[in-house]
């Protein structure tokens, strides 16, 4: 029954894109970079399955996956930027206690975004449902807006080229397409994992040397 409704969404939303040509493309893309839960999945892989038919162009749909993330992760960041702290700072008087929040708790986490936000905003591009989310706080740390758009089209392209090509080389194959963005999944958190790893290694030696 499940695998029938994603079918069908999955249907209408090939159907969708065709329609809405490259600007659908966008316009979804946009819509699952910024704060509104939706899946990139059912977007980039039915497009990729057109760009194979030959109905799309494989660059141009690349071009606005990556525009349209940019542009939804913009959203969210100067939302954020704007709006965060007079709406975190209530949250956290009214209702902080209750989930063991304090001022100084939002501090700590703003200032090691402020150190760790490149390597913080490419990693979490990488990772399910925190990609969707990872602008706010780096908005919120008020992280340079170039260092922010360098590190959200590098983890933003990633993302989208593998979606692309397993729909352009996969199809409409479901079991085949859920198979491999299993895989796909746990060999970018394991990648995230070493790359962290890494950082901190080099972050320890840099601060020996100079210390």
């Amino acid at each position: 029954m499940a695998l029938e409704i994603i079918q069908g969404i999955a249907s209408f939303l090939v159907s969708a894109i065709n329609a809405g040509s490259y600007l659908g493309i966008f316009i979804l893309m946009s819509i699952e970079s910024s704060f509104i839960p939706f899946p990139s999945e059912i977007v980039l892989i039915p497009a990729g399955f057109l760009a194979a038919k030959g109905e799309m162009s494989f660059f141009i749909i690349m071009l606005m996956a990556i525009a349209g993330s940019i542009a939804g992760a913009l959203i969210n960041y100067y939302l954020a930027l704007h709006l965060g702290r007079r709406i975190v700072n209530r949250l956290v008087f009214r209702y902080g206690r209750f989930f063991l929040i304090s001022q100084e708790t939002i501090l700590k986490a703003e200032r090691f975004f402020q150190k760790h936000g490149a390597i913080t905003m490419f990693i979490g591009r990488l990772i399910p449902v925190i990609r969707q989310l990872i602008s706010l706080p780096a908005g919120f740390a008020r992280m340079p807006l170039a260092p922010f758009l360098i590190y959200t089209t590098l983890g933003a392209g990633i993302w989208s080229i593998i979606l692309v090509y397993l729909g352009y080389f996969l199809g409409n194959n479901t079991e085949l397409i859920k198979q491999y963005l299993g895989q796909i999944t746990i060999a970018l958190l394991a990648l995230c994992g070493i790359i962290i790893i890494s950082y901190v290694i080099l972050k320890r030696r840099k601060n020996r040397l100079y210390s």
